[in-house]
């Protein structure tokens, strides 16, 4: 898989060239019997609270899909990003496998050989309709079974009533000016965070990528080699440790912060900088914070760095044998009236197309594109067709943030060594 997918400029209101040719023949593999099938769903929470938890899109879409489809039920499970992993790893080996589960990545449950691919539970409507990078990135070995779900990409946030207070007129565009910046904003802004720099479980790999790629790094090379220990790494983990971190300008155990309560923080206006996704912009505005935005800064004297484009995952597995149950609940949850309330319930972008034109059309997400800017021909992905990519991000998330308080080498190369160890393992 090619780790750089790119999102083609025509996201913006050009309808999906072609159409996929030939016809697929379906056949069942499991029946309704003399009672409703019932279709176990696993999925991640987007929500900050039981106020916004992802359960209450995902129990009224289950209700009105079961109202069509009287043969089919669907039970739903919302569990949290950390959690989550774990949960469905003990749901199959209790042998209670669900369904259906949308995460943050599907690489190695293809490996283990649970999942249908993609093309035996979505209809030609559906595949048609999927932008086609993001159907090309869900790929294993050439065949897809990550379905994407939703994408987004990273910007910086910054509370503009603490730059003026602190005397900053621009947001930084490099490191130095963001040590600058957060150097101002500790001494004229006693009390709040100057920069938010999440490295615990939760956010751990996205905000390590983002660091390595305006470094000049990245987590993996472009034909899916680990780098995590690289030259360029190492010195953009020195360099948040000595500028950053020691010196006050972050929380004071970066590797024990979460997204969630960073991304709350500022809503509240206790933090200054930070990076973040567009369900932030909810956040913020909810919070009343006057806030702006700005592309990621990076380190002094490049010219250009890479950006992330993140996408989440719908996978179907294969256990119960409810494939067509699966591909006519997948024809729901993909329709458009479905994608576009889910999307624009977490501010998050499309990955189907008549979604896509439908939200960009629209004057009320017009602070969306500058996302969307970040999906383009320099967007670098997470290796997601690669079955160890589980595991290592796993380590990342837990033992990366030391990279900032201890020394960054060994950390790195620790991580480094693990992942090309499991990769090995599971390529045998």
């Amino acid at each position: 898989m090619d780790r750089r997918a790119q999102v083609p400029t025509r996201l913006f209101g050009v309808a999906l060239a072609g159409a996929l040719a030939g016809a697929l023949v379906l056949t069942g593999c499991g029946g309704q019997g003399d009672g409703p099938v019932t279709l176990r769903l696993v999925a991640a929470d987007y929500g900050e609270s039981a106020d916004t938890s992802s359960k209450l899109y995902w129990d009224d879409l289950a209700r009105r899909f079961e109202a069509a489809n009287p043969g089919i039920k669907v039970d739903v499970e919302v569990a949290s990003w950390t959690d989550i992993g774990k949960r469905v790893d003990e749901l199959v080996k209790s042998g209670k496998s669900p369904d259906l589960l949308q995460t943050g990545g599907f690489a190695d449950q293809a490996a283990a050989d649970r999942l249908y691919p993609a093309a035996d539970v979505l209809s030609l409507e559906t595949q048609a309709n999927i932008i086609d990078s993001f159907s090309h990135a869900g790929q294993v070995l050439g065949t897809q079974y990550g379905i994407p779900f939703v994408s987004s990409s990273r910007v910086l946030f910054y509370n503009k009533a603490m730059f003026q207070k602190a005397g900053i007129a621009q947001p930084p565009t490099t490191w130095n000016e963001l040590k600058a910046a957060a150097e101002k904003i500790k001494a004229k802004v006693p009390g709040v965070v100057p920069y938010g720099l999440p490295l615990g479980p939760e956010e751990a790999p996205a905000e390590s990528m983002l660091w390595t790629l305006s470094g000049g790094g990245s987590l993996s090379d472009d034909v899916g080699n680990y780098t995590i220990d690289s030259t360029q790494n190492q010195a953009t983990f020195g360099w948040l440790k000595s500028n950053l971190v020691a010196t006050g300008l972050t929380y004071p155990e970066p590797g024990k912060m979460n997204r969630t309560p960073v991304f709350s923080d500022f809503a509240a206006g206790k933090v200054a900088m930070l990076n973040g996704h567009p369900t932030l912009l909810r956040m913020a505005t909810n919070g009343k914070i006057d806030f702006g935005t700005a592309p990621i800064p990076k380190k002094d004297g490049l010219a250009k760095t890479g950006s992330l484009g993140v996408a989440d995952w719908m996978m179907a597995f294969k256990a119960n044998g409810h494939r067509n149950e699966i591909r006519t609940f997948l024809s729901f949850v993909y329709g458009k009236d479905n994608q576009l309330k889910f999307d624009e319930t977490y501010n998050l972008l499309p990955v189907t197309q008549d979604a896509f034109d439908a939200m960009t059309k629209d004057p009320k997400h017009e602070d969306l594109k500058q996302f969307a800017a970040g999906l383009g021909s320099n967007a670098s992905f997470y290796p997601f067709g690669d079955p160890a990519w589980a595991e290592v991000s796993n380590r990342i998330k837990a033992g990366i943030g030391a990279a900032v308080t201890a020394e960054p080498k060994p950390v790195l190369e620790d991580l480094q060594q693990a992942a090309v160890k499991e990769a090995a393992r599971i390529r045998k």
